[in-house]
């Protein structure tokens, strides 16, 4: 069986891998999204940032 996971494109991140991309401490990644810079998805109990608005928020931070 072929593996096709390797040509789909990672579209959301968990709060480790955000944390890791944007170079943010766990802390600071969360007051973030406390005070509505970075906007997160819902899963279950699980939190995601999608990869569009880790570009989003990059964009409008330089």
């Amino acid at each position: 069986m072929s593996q096709q996971n390797d040509s789909l494109p990672q579209l959301r991140f968990d709060i480790p891998e955000a944390t890791r991309i944007l170079r943010l401490s766990r802390a600071t990644l969360y007051e973030r999204i406390r005070t509505g810079q970075i906007k997160t998805q819902k899963d279950g109990r699980r939190n995601y940032i999608t990869a569009e608005e880790l570009q989003r928020y990059v964009a409008q931070s330089r």
